[in-house]
């Protein structure tokens, strides 16, 4: 099994360095590009809008939906805000250098543009199941949306998307996470992985088979409280080291372009290895473009599809341009990054550096602890509903509870197995998933101009 394991170990890793990371690079970032300039930056000019939107401020009673945009807000959130905050932030340096998180900071400021596109279609093109809930996403824009571009070929690619989100949501949204979790229970607290993995997957079974609106009760307590420890925490660090700001800053941008040289436990970098990893781990952090957050978004209560467009555009902003940014501050400022390790562990050395400034480093591995297990418990169970809705898009409602079981499965597979497999996993499925979903919004680009044209030309648009 060790053998077989190592093979598909090597064969993935092929497919990411030579093929996934190539085909992201060419299609990622230039698609968000080209929305902000066709859309002259709405996701900045109408930031405040949506912050409106947001809190309620033009809801209606009668509009349809499942849940609120707070709640499908916070639904998305916490399928974003998890390892890839924690974790993901500490492989990208590690492998790209301090200049990876300026490319995860570009990724993350046009991929504001590409969420708003990608769930203002999810909510154009949603139906209604037989019980009243609501299904969305790109595989329903790609087959209703593109019908008329690519005949019985948009079907097709409707389908390739399902089955990679199936495929997607059991690696990035199950054993990414639960694999972090069960690693940093071990390296805290000696907990053999097993264990904790049979419990996680016991506490995750007994939520996800509520469906969409017990997913949105336990994420919209959780993503504000975990939000908050984390928070507190990294800005303690930073003040507390306030005199190291600025030169972290300053190795971000100055090693973005340049890669940077061998120093402690880092193997240096080139500068396609930085931009590459800064954009594997963007994308890992926020999912912009890769259509997952539609999901979620399609079921929200609103008449209006740009609404919750705008509202998913705060999505990247709250994830990669101020979680992320805080741990790898936090990471960069202490010098862990220089450590021998990877991952999880080189946070919890970061926090305990910056802690032990004012006598409190033993908290360290505790703060990391909850926050992980917070962050990516809640992603765990956000993404079973992204795999649910490929699913039940594939073969109908009756695969909905068989697929919460393997869901549950994976999610102890993913606590024992390697940490380099697990993640090499989740880059390739990401591209399976990313890169039919831009070609479909590129190829809707006039309907998503068509939506905000009749939104804003009004000029009552906020007393709708």
């Amino acid at each position: 099994m060790e053998q077989f394991l190592d093979s598909l170990n090597t064969v993935i890793s092929w497919y990411n360095e030579y093929i996934g990371g190539y085909l992201l690079l060419a299609l990622l970032l230039p698609t968000g590009i080209y929305f902000a300039i066709k859309f002259r930056f709405l996701h900045i000019r109408k930031f405040w809008h949506s912050f409106a939107i947001l809190i309620g401020r033009y809801s209606k009673k009668g509009d349809e939906g499942d849940v609120n945009h707070f709640k499908a807000l916070t639904t998305a959130l916490s399928a974003t805000v998890g390892t890839g905050n924690i974790v993901g932030v500490a492989l990208a340096i590690h492998w790209g250098g301090p200049g990876a998180i300026f490319w995860m900071w570009i990724t993350g400021f046009f991929g504001m543009m590409l969420k708003m596109v990608e769930c203002t279609l999810a909510l154009k093109y949603r139906k209604f199941n037989s019980d009243g809930t609501v299904s969305g996403g790109p595989m329903y824009y790609m087959e209703y949306g593109l019908k008329d571009i690519l005949g019985r070929y948009a079907k097709t690619l409707a389908i390739i998307f399902a089955i990679a989100a199936v495929a997607c949501s059991l690696g990035t949204g199950n054993m990414a996470q639960s694999n972090s979790m069960t690693d940093v229970l071990n390296a805290s607290y000696g907990l053999p992985q097993w264990i904790s993995g049979l419990v996680i997957t016991s506490f995750v079974l007994l939520i996800i088979v509520g469906g969409l609106k017990r997913i949105a009760e336990v994420t919209s307590r959780l993503v504000p409280f975990m939000a908050v420890i984390y928070f507190i925490a990294a800005i303690t660090v930073i003040i507390f080291n306030l005199d190291k700001l600025l030169p972290a800053f300053q190795l971000i941008i100055t090693s973005a372009f340049t890669g940077t040289a061998a120093a402690g436990g880092f193997a240096g970098s080139v500068f396609i290895l930085t931009l590459t990893m800064g954009i594997q781990r963007g994308l890992f952090s926020n999912e912009a473009g890769q259509g997952s957050a539609a999901i979620a978004h399609a079921a929200a209560k609103t008449k209006y599809p740009i609404r919750e467009g705008l509202v998913s555009s705060v999505e990247p902003f709250i994830d990669t341009l101020f979680i992320c940014t805080l741990t790898a501050i936090v990471i960069i400022m202490t010098g862990a990054w220089q450590s021998e390790v990877a991952g999880v562990r080189m946070t919890v050395i970061a926090f305990n550096t910056g802690l032990d400034t004012i006598n409190i480093g033993f908290m360290a591995p505790h703060i990391i602890s909850l926050g992980l297990l917070l962050f990516a418990f809640s992603t765990i169970i956000s993404w079973s509903y992204y795999g649910s809705r490929g699913a039940q898009y594939l073969l109908g409602e009756k695969a909905i509870k068989p697929y919460y079981y393997l869901y549950g499965l994976f999610v102890f597979f993913g606590s024992v197995w390697g940490l380099d497999l697990v993640w090499n996993f989740v880059d390739m499925v990401i591209t399976f998933m990313t890169i039919p979903n831009l070609i479909a919004i590129l190829l809707l680009a006039p309907v998503m101009k068509k939506e905000i044209d009749n939104y804003f030309k009004q000029k009552n648009y906020k007393e709708l």
